[in-house]
């Protein structure tokens, strides 16, 4: 490999090597990155290639606003294309040579994060033609509208660009007009005309595809009413729908990936009632199951696919930090791949997109101190161009590095998690520590990313912990299911547990802790603070849960029978229960110093929870930090209130556990 590319890997050594931006030694602390660098939104999120090369497609941030740039190579000379008021760009793929297909996100109201519309749109890769394709929108007969369209109250996404036709795809419909989930369609939709003609309707609600190379809908798969995954099969076009794999009676949460070249084989995400996950792979013509791969730690992240999108050449898996297995190590991009992987240690390396051909890649690399940067590899040039980062202002050397850790849980379970220490002090003992908790809770996992809350934490003195309790993703169907109905539970007593191992270690000062977590992680760090008041002395619930009752009654979840009966499944339904496990209930045990922060536009956990918690802490006149925004929702969005609101987590920390802390300490159990 290195004799093939040498003129690529020298260049990208050196660039390397210019950036500084790997893994510097213990030393003095650098002075900390300023807030507002760490609560700007990212400049390029994504870049993808045309099919044939001859454009980039970029995810830019331009006057605090989410753009589509379009850039010619031959020059790099382009367009930005800027939706109108408050849309703005949420993701977009290219659906030909020229032609790309987008989703846009508005600003409803008050609020500040843009929220999908479900519309799909499209532009040619010059910035001319553009116009709504499909959605409410369509049809309107304004200047970027596309006559034909028509309006339609319903929402889709891409299921396949029809690489063999320049003018359609295949889209997913999904109508507006249900809270009890829909059976979609897959329709043909012209790419300039917004015409549709339908494919085929899903046997199952709100169901994702899986087509074959020839642009045939095969698979339709998602999570049932009864909350078990449930994968239908069809062997062509003209072909009934057969369900294949039922979780409830194979006891298996399988989800198919994609065919392989011959497509007589199919790639599924396979987690059975035992183990972490893995890869297995399907015969079409036995239905027999054979495993592929396993993993140890943790199962699958997703498939790495050829240039042509044809079969899958490697796969990413995030152990502890990433890690990527070929599968087809004779494959051009996998040989390319596995090269870049050696130029880069330590780094995460992920192809991004590709030509057709395979002559030109967009990689990306980053890691937990790097948020990313992007590069375009030439084939027939050998050699490999840095194209731009997405947050260019941040330096590498100055963030915190996040270690790998595992321990055991109380009752004998093993959790991997990561500890953060601040930069330059990397080997350092009896560290101010904040446990920080990740939401969900379940199927979500802390990784090993660049995360703008740890740095800020990091590069201001304190140690940051974060662990992957029982419920959370990518660790087994076991894994997930066991922290069902455990909010205030063992799914609490495992951050617990991880606390006491960071003092046990000798990382943490025991008398200086600290719980914080956004959504089910601000529910844990107010129910940490009631379950363990000698333990911590600060607790900071960011946009939390704190009365369990209320979300059988407030919020998005409830607002469909699909959403009530996964609130049954994980919550049950005991009133007593729940509100014995709300940290509402139980406010007069608090003795940490405490603050809320409260969204006033959040759909998923509304202002109520947070107006409960206050409540209940002014009952038992225990005193608290409030920090409202009225116009933020799930997660603060808008860059000065995330600023804002890193200066006061900061501020707050700073008084309860940092140089200004004050009082008598808390000794720990």
């Amino acid at each position: 490999m290195t004799t093939r590319h040498p003129g690529m890997f020298a260049a990208l050594a050196a660039w390397a090597a210019a950036a500084g931006s790997v893994h510097a030694a213990d030393g003095a602390a650098p002075a900390p990155v300023p807030y507002a660098d760490l609560a700007r939104h990212e400049q390029f999120r994504e870049v993808k290639i045309s099919p044939n090369g001859d454009y980039l497609a970029a995810a830019a941030v331009v006057d605090d606003k989410t753009v589509l740039s379009l850039i010619r190579l031959s020059d790099m000379k382009g367009v930005n294309l800027r939706p109108r008021d408050s849309r703005e760009l949420a993701s977009f793929w290219w659906v030909a040579p020229g032609r790309v297909m987008y989703t846009i996100g508005e600003r409803a109201g008050a609020l500040e994060t843009p929220v999908p519309t479900g519309e799909l749109y499209a532009v040619n890769a010059d910035g001319t033609g553009d116009g709504v394709l499909f959605g409410y929108r369509a049809g309107n007969q304004g200047a970027t509208h596309i006559a034909h369209a028509t309006s339609r109250r319903a929402y889709a996404t891409l299921v396949d660009p029809l690489r063999d036709d320049p003018k359609r795809a295949l889209i997913a419909a999904y109508s507006f007009n249900s809270t009890n989930g829909v059976f979609p369609t897959v329709e043909k939709i012209d790419l300039y005309t917004g015409v549709t003609m339908p494919v085929t309707t899903s046997p199952l609600r709100d169901a994702d595809f899986i087509t074959d190379h020839h642009g045939i809908v095969r698979f339709a798969f998602g999570t049932d009413v009864d909350q078990a995954r449930k994968v239908w099969y069809r062997a062509g076009d003209d072909a009934k729908w057969e369900l294949v794999f039922d979780e409830n009676k194979d006891h298996q949460r399988l989800r198919p990936l994609g065919f392989n070249r011959k497509e007589d084989k199919v790639y599924f995400d396979c987690a059975g009632s035992k183990g972490v996950g893995g890869v297995c792979i399907w015969d079409v013509d036995s239905r027999k199951l054979s495993t592929l791969w396993s993993g140890t730690v943790s199962g699958p992240l997703e498939l790495v696919p050829s240039a042509d999108d044809k079969d899958a050449i490697a796969l990413r898996t995030m152990p502890d930090r990433t890690a990527t297995t070929l599968i087809d190590a004779q494959a051009p991009e996998a040989k390319l791949l596995a090269g870049l992987l050696q130029q880069f240690p330590g780094e995460d390396v992920r192809i991004t997109s590709a030509t057709l051909d395979g002559s030109k890649i967009v990689f990306a690399v980053s890691s937990d101190r790097n948020p990313g940067q992007f590069f375009l590899y030439d084939e027939k040039a050998r050699k490999a161009s840095f194209l731009l980062a997405n947050r260019p202002w941040i330096k590498p050397e100055q963030m915190g590095t996040m270690e790998p850790i595992t321990l055991k849980a109380r009752d004998g379970l093993e959790l991997h998690g990561y500890l953060t220490r601040p930069p330059g002090k990397e080997q350092a003992k009896n560290l101010p520590l904040v446990v920080y908790v990740h939401g969900g809770p379940y199927g979500v996992r802390d990784q090993w990313e660049f995360d703008p809350y740890v740095q800020v934490l990091a590069t201001r003195g304190y140690a940051v912990l974060q662990v992957n309790f029982r419920g959370s993703g990518n660790y087994g169907n076991a894994f997930l299911t066991a922290g069902y109905r455990e909010w205030g539970g063992k799914m609490q007593d495992d951050v617990t547990d991880a606390t006491r191992w960071a003092i046990g270690q000798g990382i943490a000062d025991p008398k200086r802790l600290c719980i914080f977590g956004g959504s089910y992680g601000g529910y844990a760090a107010l129910e940490g603070a009631v379950k363990e008041p000698d333990l911590y002395r600060c607790a900071i619930g960011y946009v939390g849960v704190y009365d369990l009752r209320l979300m059988y009654t407030r919020g998005d979840i409830p607002q469909s029978s699909w959403g009530e009966n996964y609130l049954k499944l994980v919550l049950g339904e005991d009133s007593e229960q729940l509100w014995d496990r709300s940290p509402a209930a139980h406010a007069d045990r608090i003795k940490a110093r405490v603050m809320l922060v409260v969204g006033g536009q959040d759909w998923r956990v509304p202002p109520v929870q947070g107006e409960a918690m206050r409540s209940a802490l002014n009952k038992a006149n225990i005193p608290y930090e409030w920090l409202y925004q009225r116009t933020e929702g799930h997660g603060f969005y808008d860059e000065d209130h995330a600023e804002d609101l890193f200066k006061k987590l900061v501020a707050f920390l700073d008084k309860a556990i940092g140089p200004q802390a004050a009082g008598e300490a808390v000794a720990a159990e």
